[in-house]
């Protein structure tokens, strides 16, 4: 018999970042095997012409015997930085969005990670006696080497706690370093927090919500904490994150957006009585690398952070809040185009831990998952302590002369405010001085020439007061021109306001009261947002703001909520956006009388009849949620079925059309319930000199969506079309556009 060929050595079967559905074997460096505990390491390897970092997936003979393969460069992690629940938890991740796993595991990684950058120290620094310095210490003279040695002899001491309390300590140590009776040596990070601060009592519905949080803990639930604004949902995720510390265990807080992190953290800190790590887009890489090592490590026990914090590592996890779970921002929207609130759900399930969602509007999604007992509903109806709800009125300025968007109902109002000494909110959500420049002689105006189509203009935001044109879509931006270009007149007009027009005008009507703007406009540089609102205090005046403004802030001098455009939002062929614009006006709205003194909102519109509005004042945002529910189930929209959208670009039409095309016969071939609508021209049909297509999947249930892209991507990815085309798939889309 002849003698059966030799089995061929393992290789690593690597997830490398680079836009291929697929893994890519490689040899071990010299000297080196390949086990199956290398399984999530990273490792450096030549691409082409290029070196990438990336993470062995797997492990095994090569999917090629007879191929010469490549040998990695070298293993950069002693252990593997991607392990256990995380790493079965991100697999899931690119089988639900069908994207490369390579992609999906250099997005979760931190940016100093994905460079193939060492994991960073996340120890502090402590000094201690020699064996030599405890026996010695006695007949040591008098002076500061004696009483740093005095100071140390109980046991090691940490650098920060010696600045604190022994001054010039440094000289005195390198004194006893130099006769080898002290050393240097690292030491856990210092847990330097205030003592746990008592908060506010619970009224009977918190602590009903708290009771069923920690019912649950020990396994996986669901938990949807509905409360209307200002009724303290933030004091049930402290009680429930204080369970889960005191039994040893990590807890994550997602937020919606940098804005919010502040003023969070700072009272999270205040009262848990541990280091409250911040997670988010402000910090410099190696902050972020060294938070997330920290977790990794399970020395680190709370976050707070936005989307990306989903991807925290969780040895020790305990809890997981979901703050503001409707917001938009939570959904990333290009690269792998993950939620993170659903992916905190998945997760929570792998860890076995409760995941707390909260809201005031809650999406219709988790009210359905709550309707149907996929989730536990928890209801805080009233706000706490003596606050009370905001009285709102409809201000009708139909044939009304406005001065910058504001009616002369909304500026008496605004007096009137500041006259009692409160505070006044001014929400606009469009930032800039006006939408649009238009020649009032021949009707010209302002387009972008990389997103405007022969059949649809993209206008160019007004900014600077009149100064300066840009878009708010690619970023182009370009002076405002001193005569029209098509006749030469000179009668160019900012039509329309944005916040910065508005800032101008109530600045001059009332120049005795400070007036704020924030927007993104104000708050680029890091910790703008707080210190803006710091400067801001609790002395009267207007803040002027977008829906950055929206999210969670308290500002409890704040009596009066002016509303200022809300008809932009009325009239969308998204059919999402009639929630969007609800769930705004009700966050917004909820800013006003949130302490002792009672609060007004003014909504300023054309459309004082329209039916959401009518509904909202009336019956609040369940009843409008209610109606809203009815009509998505009869329309057969979400989440009553399941959505994908294949979307392409290129700088010809035909190449975006004929890709789609393909994609929609690969789709068709796999036979499954599926309703296909396009390929059509996308609502902004051109941005950043790019044409813009889609093609949108619904089906009826999950299993029958994602059964069809299974079946079609494969082919999708290897079609020529694809080459002569950018394109994404956008599992679930929140954005139609």
């Amino acid at each position: 018999m002849p003698e059966p060929s030799p089995t061929p050595p393992s290789v690593w079967r690597l997830a490398l970042p680079v836009p291929l559905p697929r893994l890519f074997d490689y040899r071990p460096p010299a000297g080196e095997s390949a086990g199956p505990e290398d399984v999530g390491l990273r490792v450096r390897v030549p691409f082409g012409t290029r070196e990438l970092v990336g993470v062995v997936a797997d492990v095994g003979p090569p999917e090629d015997p007879a191929a010469e393969l490549k040998a990695a460069l070298e293993r950069l992690d002693p252990e593997p930085v991607l392990q256990g629940e995380l790493l079965e938890s991100l697999r899931w991740l690119a089988r639900y969005t069908h994207a490369p796993l390579g992609e999906v595991l250099t997005t979760a990684l931190p940016a100093a990670l994905r460079r193939g950058e060492a994991m960073p120290d996340t120890h502090a620094w402590a000094w201690q006696l020699t064996e030599a310095g405890q026996t010695a210490r006695e007949r040591l003279r008098a002076g500061r080497p004696r009483l740093l040695a005095d100071r140390l002899q109980p046991g090691p001491l940490d650098e920060d706690r010696l600045d604190l309390e022994f001054e010039d300590w440094r000289s005195a140590a390198r004194a006893l370093v130099k006769r080898g009776l002290a050393e240097r040596v690292a030491i856990p990070a210092a847990a330097h927090a205030p003592l746990p601060a008592a908060g506010p009592a619970l009224n009977l519905e918190q602590q009903a919500a708290v009771d069923a949080v920690l019912a649950s803990a020990g396994g996986f639930a669901g938990l949807l904490l509905d409360g209307v604004t200002g009724s303290g949902k933030t004091e049930v995720y402290l009680h429930a994150i204080a369970d889960c510390l005191a039994r040893g265990k990590q807890a994550l807080v997602l937020v919606p957006e940098i804005g919010l992190t502040p003023q969070t953290l700072a009272r999270f800190r205040a009262r848990l009585g541990v280091p409250v790590h911040a997670l988010h887009s402000g910090l410099s890489d190696n902050e972020r690398a060294r938070t997330w090592a920290a977790f990794a490590r399970g020395e680190a026990r709370v976050a707070v952070g936005t989307r990306s914090a989903v991807f925290l590592p969780l040895p020790d996890a305990g809890l997981i809040v979901v703050d503001e779970e409707h917001d938009g921002s939570f959904k990333q929207l290009d690269g792998i185009r993950y939620h993170a609130r659903d992916f905190a759900l998945v997760r929570g399930k792998a860890l076995e831990v409760p995941v707390l969602l909260g809201s005031a509007t809650p999406s219709l999604e988790s009210l359905r998952n709550a309707q149907s007992g996929r989730y536990e509903h928890l209801r805080l109806h009233a706000r706490a302590g003596q606050a009370q709800a905001p009285r709102v009125r409809v201000c009708d300025v139909r044939k009304r002369p406005l001065e910058a968007g504001l009616s002369p109902e909304m500026f008496a109002a605004i007096e009137q405010a500041l006259t009692a000494d409160g505070q006044v909110l001014v929400f606009k959500n469009r930032r800039g001085y006006a939408p649009v420049l238009l020649c009032h002689d021949c009707g010209w105006s302002a387009h972008c020439p990389r997103c405007s189509t022969p059949l649809q203009g993209t206008p160019m935001t007004v900014h600077a007061g009149g100064r300066r044109l840009q878009c708010h879509h690619c970023g182009t931006r370009r002076p405002a021109p001193s005569a029209c270009p098509d006749c030469g007149g000179l009668a160019l007009q900012a039509q329309g306001a944005g916040t910065e027009r508005i800032e101008e005008a109530l600045a001059a009507r009332f120049p005795e009261v400070p007036v704020v703007r924030i927007d993104r406009g104000t708050t680029q540089r890091r910790d703008a947002l707080e210190k803006l609102l710091a400067q801001f205090g609790t002395q009267r005046g207007i803040l002027v703001g977008t829906q950055m403004l929206a999210k969670g802030h308290d500002l409890p001098n704040l009596t009066l909520v002016a509303v200022v455009g809300v008809d932009e939002g009325l009239f969308s062929a998204d059919f999402r956006a009639p929630e969007k614009l609800a769930q705004l006006l009700i966050q917004v709205a909820g800013r006003a009388g949130r302490a002792q003194r009672a609060g007004e909102v003014l909504l300023q519109t054309h459309h004082p009849d329209h039916p959401l509005l009518n509904t909202l004042i009336a019956g609040g945002y369940h009843a409008f949620a209610g109606a809203e529910l009815a009509q998505r189930d009869a329309a057969g929209f979400p989440p009553f079925a399941h959505m994908a959208m294949l979307r392409a670009e290129a700088k010809q039409v035909e190449a975006c059309e004929a890709f789609l095309r393909m994609a929609r016969e690969c789709l068709r071939a796999q036979g499954a319930p599926l309703d296909l609508h396009g390929p059509l021209p996308a609502p902004m049909p051109r941005r950043a000199g790019f044409q813009r297509m889609q093609l949108l999947l619904s089906a009826a249930d999950r299993r029958s969506l994602h059964g069809a892209l299974d079946g079609a991507m494969p082919a999708i990815h290897a079609s020529p079309e694809a080459r002569k085309v950018r394109w994404s798939l956008d599992v679930d889309p929140v954005d139609l556009y």
